[in-house]
């Protein structure tokens, strides 16, 4: 049966400006036709397509872009879950974001054995520019710690290196909602080019996310040009309704996301999913207090990852969360999307 090739992806998802950047088509094509050039807002293509020039079956690039599916619009903001509360680390975590707790239950699961390697995006702590990579030591787990907000960068595309150069078996993957998206979709697909992914990936952790920026547009033109900060004095970017940008010296600037939507990835616009719903674990700082984290826990196998760190004294539980919080900018989410 001929699949769908990356000329329906062009068509449906680049030429319509939709694309997330997440990288998904970029790790699983096994004619590595993909790539971004740097600072790109969607791949470009060799034009090389197994199955469109040789007609080998294939279209696992098409499989699992998550701009080809329509997000949940159930009655929950939130999406399915078991319980959710407020968490933090159980020991000091230099950069964390809020309180810590991704960077403890990763941690933890890194020395306990649950996981061999984590694919996230780490940033340069100069100028913040980020980029995907694959951890395995708790030390670079560590010093990488704290949320992202530059997630342009094609964070799925160091998958393939995890699962098939490294041979990795038991990966993390810590994302925004559009990557969580894609990794479901290579989770429940039945295409055997994808069954290498499907059977490296044990742990999805989804974060909160309003939209992306584009790191020129947000720390260059917008934090450099107009707002006179250096890269290097910003000690934290944070997200509450509005970005909350923290300097060296203890003092900050609140910026209206209405001020931001220059640095915005045009694809996220289509985006609707503020929970990252299709996680094992979802985390935020909305709806904690300061030092905290929500975490929301969405099936069995989050729940045993939260556990284990709990025993171990690595995440410490708290209070319960204001889901109404949460609620609110999930709804404002969806009404802003497209």
């Amino acid at each position: 049966m001929t699949k769908m090739t990356y000329h329906d992806l062009k068509l449906e998802v680049w030429d319509k400006g939709r694309c997330a950047g997440c990288g998904a088509c970029v790790a699983v094509c096994p004619a590595d036709a993909f790539y971004f050039r740097p600072g790109a807002v969607q791949p470009e293509h060799t034009e090389y397509c197994k199955e469109a020039s040789d007609g080998v079956p294939c279209g696992a690039c098409y499989e699992v872009c998550p701009r080809l599916v329509t997000p949940s619009q159930g009655s929950s903001l939130v999406g399915d879950y078991r319980t959710l509360f407020q968490a933090k680390a159980g020991f000091d975590v230099p950069g964390r974001q809020s309180g810590g707790a991704v960077t403890a239950i990763l941690l933890n699961a890194l020395e306990t054995g649950l996981i061999d390697a984590v694919v996230t995006v780490t940033e340069d702590r100069w100028t913040h520019r980020p980029s995907s990579a694959v951890i395995t030591s708790t030390e670079t787990l560590l010093h990488q710690a704290g949320s992202r907000y530059n997630w342009w960068v094609p964070l799925m595309a160091a998958l393939k290196e995890a699962a098939l150069i490294r041979k990795h078996r038991r990966v993390a993957i810590v994302g925004v909602p559009c990557v969580v998206q894609a990794v479901h979709r290579i989770r429940e697909s039945d295409n055997e080019l994808l069954r290498p992914f499907r059977q490296s990936i044990r742990l999805v952790i989804g974060l909160f996310c309003t939209e992306s920026f584009d790191y020129r547009e947000l720390m260059e033109q917008t934090l450099g040009g107009i707002h006179h900060i250096e890269p290097w004095r910003v000690q934290r970017l944070n997200i509450k309704g509005a970005l909350e940008v923290t300097l060296d010296d203890g003092s900050g600037i609140t910026i209206p996301l209405a001020d931001l939507k220059g640095c915005l990835r045009e694809g996220c616009q289509f985006c609707t999913d503020f929970t990252a719903e299709e996680a094992d674990i979802s985390a935020g700082a909305v709806g904690s207090r300061e030092g905290n984290t929500t975490l929301i826990l969405r099936n069995p196998l989050g729940e045993g990852f939260v556990e284990s760190a709990i025993r171990s004294g690595r995440l410490q539980r708290g209070d319960e969360v204001d889901i109404k919080a949460i609620g609110r900018l999930a709804s404002q989410k969806r009404k802003r999307a497209r």
